[in-house]
């Protein structure tokens, strides 16, 4: 695998085998501090970024290698400067990967045809964030051991989620099934062919659900009007209390960040004991110690 841009299209062995090599890491497996000593990871958000960019960057220090934490602040990008010339100039002081967020979705897949080191893509406009979907199925996976004849609800913002996207096709991959609810403004048409059940009515599919992830809302959308208010989201979709007790007793939930508290998950629910939200953290270092092994090989 020499780039990371998607979930989409791998194979089942693919996602398995990193998913096998992030248990090696959890268990304590084998000193990887040598694997990148003396190698330069970039870390290149365009984006602000909190769990994604600490958690690639903790990875690659645990394989020995430096980090380049660059943001746009302070760079030439307020010059003007392209994308194609910022990493190309940065590609010159010699990286071993380049790990891109951007608001523009397919900026990471673009990026790869023009560098000649690996590209992993942290999230790319509304279109995928691959390493959130391996660590959120890495964390189902922990609990349960397989993901076959599990449902998991994604519900929230559907439409301008890269999350939801990356999961979906992960967690399909891995034979579970995956139902998508939001209100019918913010789930783009033609999710069904991807293998997802679509609904709007969120109290109907919780009890059947084994885990329930909840999206952000994304405040930055509302002047596009695509709900009333984020009270009347919250009402309509909240997973708040009263709906928790829905759910089977070991269902459990999740949870990408940044969480807006009392909008799509009440304070008592993401702290509660079926809440994994900590545990997705957690693991996503060594999800991404195990995608960097693997690019960077």
């Amino acid at each position: 695998m020499r780039h990371l841009l998607g979930i989409e299209g791998l194979r089942r062995a693919d996602i398995e085998a990193l998913l096998d090599r992030a248990e090696a890491h959890v268990k304590g497996g084998p000193d990887a501090s040598h694997v990148l000593k003396g190698r330069v990871v970039a870390n290149l958000f365009f984006e602000d970024s909190t769990r994604t960019r600490t958690s690639f960057e903790m990875a690659a220090h645990a394989l020995g290698a430096e980090v380049l934490n660059w943001t746009t602040a302070g760079s030439s990008v307020s010059k003007g400067e392209t994308l194609l010339d910022t990493v190309r100039n940065i590609e010159a002081t010699g990286p071993v990967a380049l790990i891109i967020r951007h608001r523009s979705s397919g900026a990471p897949h673009l990026v790869a045809k023009h560098v000649n080191c690996a590209v992993i893509n942290a999230g790319d406009g509304t279109h995928e964030h691959p390493s959130q979907a391996l660590l959120d199925a890495f964390t189902l996976r922990r609990r349960w051991g397989r993901l076959d004849g599990r449902t998991v609800v994604i519900v929230g913002d559907i439409l301008h989620s890269r999350v939801a996207r990356s999961n979906l096709h992960c967690l399909t991959t891995l034979g579970a099934q995956v139902v998508l609810c939001g209100p019918p403004t913010l789930l783009p048409p033609g999710l069904e062919s991807f293998g997802a059940e679509v609904c709007s009515n969120l109290d109907a599919v919780l009890p059947r659900a084994d885990a329930v992830m909840c999206l952000r809302v994304q405040s930055e959308r509302q002047g596009e009007n695509f709900f009333p208010s984020t009270r009347e989201f919250s009402r309509m979709y909240g997973l708040n209390v009263a709906r928790a007790e829905k759910l089977k007793p070991e269902a459990l939930i999740l949870h990408p960040g940044p969480m807006n508290r009392g909008v799509e998950i009440a304070p008592a629910v993401a702290d509660g004991q079926r809440s994994v939200i900590l545990e997705q953290v957690a693991h996503g270092v060594a999800v991404r110690r195990a995608i960097l092994e693997e690019v960077c090989r």
